[in-house]
């Protein structure tokens, strides 16, 4: 008894030295409420389960309850870390971006992702932001409706029509992938793109860029040749844009982040809409008076074409309906959970200290499912986005301030002409109603959403 005494009173000293040696030194600090969980992993277990089991927003909501506070302080991803709850808090990260606090990503998925607007802070990300944009505004994307709307018409056809039943989530992934890889860099072999997308889902999937990157690599040199010889323009896509324009400084962007800026917009230019589309999908499948309402305003539309005519820019501020609802699926269910930052400085926030050097996070999700600024919080209304919509900073599937996402546009025109194509073609009915949506870090359904389809004139 004596000896398993010393030894249990030897492994309680050491997890004690443990704690002490990797919990922060915040004694003398005002920290927030909240606790930092285990040593090393925190409570990185809590908050990743959350996001597996599809309610990301549980973990920071047990917290807000229990703590009875707006922030608190938790220890995730290897990292002290305070979250800001609400619109409040999302104010408070988005307009301080670059002073008080900056984008942050886990090291894993910085040396990932690499030098690029998305790691890149303050003057560097400003400069790269300033000449991306100038193919995300309303401008540029005014010239691309048609374009998206012909290539989801050519989709449908080929993917959809014809088939008794088909798994949505991984046909909508291939769509948004194809429209990327033509908008973003003018490929439209059918054999590039998928290799693009093959080599593309390992580097996801596995964290190994090596293949994507030297298919990326080839396909800039190739372009810088085709410029050189006026066989390609400065204005045709993303791609021939920043390998022809200089930044800021008078210099061109170097080849890796070229590269590094392509893959990160490959990805938000498409997991983050198929995720989006397979919501539109399963929420409208779900609520057939909403989709009357959606089917009547894109029938309006199609009457008021000519046979064959595509959409226009036009056509899409007439669809004011249907974005409601894309709106309220964004809300119900966030295209992506949140995202990280740290502080540059000591600050004070809601009379609490935040060190220098510490993690912040806000949430989408969290924020999507406050009853205070969205009562009956849970049930569908696409009524919350009439006339002047949301209070400011509580609907934020896009970010906000410097950091907000550059996409946004780019994903309305998107989803608007999808969501046209789709109930103008087709009924849809979900094969499995009870099936589960998980979080990785974009909603996905656990089973890929299979649906049942028939021609919407049978």
């Amino acid at each position: 008894m004596e000896v398993l005494t010393l030894a249990s009173a030897l492994a309680l000293l050491l997890v004690l030295a443990l704690i002490k040696l990797f919990r922060p030194k915040t004694d003398h600090l005002n920290l927030p409420p909240g606790r930092f969980g285990w040593p090393i992993i925190g409570e990185s277990l809590e908050f990743l389960r959350s996001q597996l089991e599809g309610s990301p927003e549980k973990f920071i909501k047990d917290r807000m309850t229990k703590y009875n506070s707006p922030v608190f302080k938790t220890s995730v991803l290897g990292e002290p870390m305070v979250i800001l709850c609400g619109p409040v808090g999302n104010k408070f990260l988005f307009s301080n971006e670059g002073k008080k606090v900056v984008l942050w990503w886990p090291s894993s998925v910085h040396k990932l992702i690499g030098r690029s607007l998305i790691t890149k802070a303050r003057d560097e990300a400003r400069s790269d932001k300033k000449l991306l944009m100038s193919f995300f505004n309303p401008e540029a994307l005014m010239r691309s409706v048609g374009v998206i709307d012909e290539m989801t018409k050519d989709h449908l056809r080929t993917h959809w029509e014809g088939k008794d039943q088909l798994e949505a989530y991984s046909t909508l992934k291939r769509h948004t992938f194809e429209l990327a890889c033509r908008l973003f860099m003018s490929i439209t072999d059918p054999q590039l793109v998928s290799r693009l997308a093959e080599h593309f889902h390992v580097f996801l999937r596995e964290s190994l860029p090596s293949p994507s990157m030297k298919e990326l690599r080839v396909l800039v040199k190739q372009r810088q040749t085709e410029l050189e010889r006026k066989t390609a323009s400065p204005l045709q896509d993303v791609m021939s844009h920043l390998i022809a324009n200089e930044e800021e400084n008078g210099k061109l962007m170097p080849e890796v982040e070229i590269i590094n800026n392509m893959l990160n917009l490959l990805f938000a230019g498409h997991d983050t809409s198929s995720s989006t589309l397979m919501l539109i999908i399963k929420y409208l499948s779900e609520l057939p008076h909403v989709l009357e309402k959606v089917i009547a305003e894109q029938r309006e539309i199609t009457a008021s074409k000519a046979r064959g005519e595509l959409l226009q820019w036009e056509d899409l501020q007439k669809m004011r309906y249907s974005w409601n609802v894309i709106s309220e699926v964004m809300r119900m269910s966030a295209p992506i959970y949140g995202s990280f930052r740290e502080a540059l400085v000591d600050f004070t926030y809601e009379g609490y200290t935040i060190p220098k050097g510490w993690k912040l996070h806000w949430s989408a999700c969290a924020t999507h499912t406050d009853p205070t600024y969205y009562p009956r919080t849970l049930t569908f209304d696409e009524s919350r986005f009439e006339g002047s919509g949301p209070a400011p900073y509580s609907f934020v599937p896009f970010g906000g301030g410097p950091r907000m996402c550059l996409g946004l546009e780019f994903a309305r025109v998107e989803l608007l002409v999808f969501l046209h194509n789709l109930v103008e073609g087709f009924h849809w009915s979900l094969v499995d109603p009870d099936e589960k949506i998980s979080y990785d870090p974009m909603p996905i359904p656990v089973k890929g959403l299979a649906i049942r389809l028939r021609p919407r004139d049978s």
